[in-house]
């Protein structure tokens, strides 16, 4: 093609001189730096969201002054009086998951919680492999009702294979439902219900009125698609605090809808 292709090439540079209008391998050089960039910088934000620098949510979650933490074993050893000196005002520990599992750490958390000025409560981890009766013993054998301690957390959300192959509706209510009802009469407070989007959407949307809903959106701020308030938000996953010294480097932080006041009102009675 050597020479005609040349030639070609010129009037095309010409007509492009003359019109204003980019040559087409300019343009697609152009389109390839783009890209590029975009890569780059994508690659960049993902780097900051990694190790917790940058976190979408942090701007607008500030904006509520009542914040804590959730945690558990993977956090290792806590050193509650450092760790409640981090701006916080609440913390709920892992307690018990199913009908059997307890957390290594929580008899020596909930302890230690205890001696500080920290609102404290447990949570429990759903199974749908156990019956809600024998997961409710669990947990009242587990969690002591004290005067003054946050409402027990139900953790709804996905593990194993109901990850893949989430379980019907039917089948988590079956559950869900009288672990609740013995959870409210022994303690004297409904639930919190806590869940990721896709199972909140899933199992709790417009049902559980009586429970306080707390909602992990790390990405954006909350909005429950059955308009319903939340009331606690776990807006970050990789928070990085003191006080801790677990293999888990990272925190949950979580904001509260109200004043200290307002939670002081869903403390146990």
């Amino acid at each position: 093609m050597g020479p005609e292709a040349n030639e070609h090439d010129e009037d095309r540079d010409d007509a492009s001189a003359r019109t204003g209008a980019v040559p087409r391998g300019r343009r697609r050089r152009r389109i390839v730096l783009s890209a590029a960039v975009v890569a780059l910088a994508s690659l960049a934000v993902a780097a900051l969201l990694f190790t917790g620098t940058l976190w979408p949510t942090r701007t607008a979650a500030l904006r509520y002054p009542v914040q804590g933490v959730d945690v558990s074993a993977y956090q290792g050893t806590i050193d509650w009086g450092v760790l409640a000196e981090e701006d916080i005002d609440f913390a709920w520990i892992k307690a018990t998951e199913g009908s059997s599992y307890r957390d290594p750490r929580f008899e020596d958390n909930w302890a230690d919680a205890h001696d500080t000025d920290l609102f404290v409560g447990a949570y429990h981890f759903l199974s749908v492999d156990s019956p809600g009766t024998d997961q409710a013993a669990n947990v009242i054998a587990t969690v002591s009702r004290n005067r003054g301690d946050l409402p027990v957390v139900v953790d709804v959300e996905c593990y194993a294979e109901y990850c893949d192959a989430p379980p019907s509706a039917a089948t988590v209510r079956e559950v869900l439902d009288p672990l609740l009802l013995a959870i409210e009469q022994h303690y004297g407070r409904p639930a919190v219900l806590y869940a990721t989007r896709d199972w909140y959407e899933r199992y709790l949307a417009g049902s559980y009125p009586a429970n306080p809903i707390w909602f992990r959106s790390v990405a954006t701020s909350p909005r429950l698609t059955d308009d319903r308030d939340w009331t606690f938000w776990q807006w970050s996953a990789r928070e990085q605090l003191d006080g801790y010294d677990g293999d888990e480097e990272f925190i949950d932080m979580n904001a509260f809808r109200g004043t200290r006041e307002d939670l002081e009102s869903l403390l146990l009675p």
